[in-house]
């Protein structure tokens, strides 16, 4: 059990060029700009604290899910959950709250935990017990607009249909539903987060 958080402790980047478009792309949505509200009130700080996360992320995405970077460039990249045994699963959520509680703060975890949780029981009985989901997609807003989204997670997304999978992603952002409805998602919910006071839609893709 940590009782203190440390944001200042060292942390080894495997991604930080990457990480830093991904916080710049997602700092206005809802989730993310309320994590990085969680850690400090010097924005500084909060800031690096969640290029931290999204390094992470990435991470973790690469050893548990599936990790979509397009090669030589550091203009984003889509990150994906796959489905684990119970082993797995609680090792990953041990490891990802360590993380927090290192390099973030508690309220952060309790934030996190608050907000995952929740949104967790609302896709309960929506989704099949083998869907994938999206978790992250971000482009840097430099190259925004440049038809560059679709390059992210095509791959993936073939990859699920060769395999019989469905996949599945949770936006607060309704400007993107277009763009997933021609990727082949359909709007299954919408719903109002309590924490971030921010609707979200859950959208799934049966695989073509």
């Amino acid at each position: 059990m940590f009782l203190n958080s440390q944001t200042d402790m060292p942390y080894r980047f495997t991604y930080r060029e990457i990480a830093e478009a991904l916080q710049a792309a997602l700092r206005d949505d809802p989730f993310f700009s309320t994590m990085e509200r969680s850690v400090s009130q010097d924005i500084n700080e909060a800031k690096e604290a969640m290029i931290r996360y999204m390094d992470y992320s990435m991470v973790e995405a690469r050893k548990y899910g599936e990790l979509y970077l397009p090669e030589g460039k550091h203009y984003g990249a889509s990150i994906w959950s796959k489905p684990l045994d119970e082993k797995l699963a609680r090792q990953k959520s041990i490891e990802k709250k360590t993380f927090i509680l290192e390099h973030m703060r508690e309220g952060s975890l309790k934030t996190y935990s608050a907000i995952v949780t929740f949104m967790s029981e609302q896709a309960n009985g929506l989704l099949p017990e083998n869907i994938w989901y999206l978790s992250i997609l971000a482009i840097d807003p430099v190259f925004q607009g440049q038809g560059l989204g679709t390059g992210l997670v095509e791959t993936i997304i073939g990859k699920a249909d060769g395999m019989g999978i469905p996949t599945y992603l949770e936006t607060y952002t309704p400007e993107n539903k277009t763009f997933y409805k021609r990727l082949g998602y359909r709007e299954t919910a919408l719903i109002l987060e309590p924490v971030t006071g921010a609707g979200y839609s859950i959208m799934i893709r049966e695989p073509a």
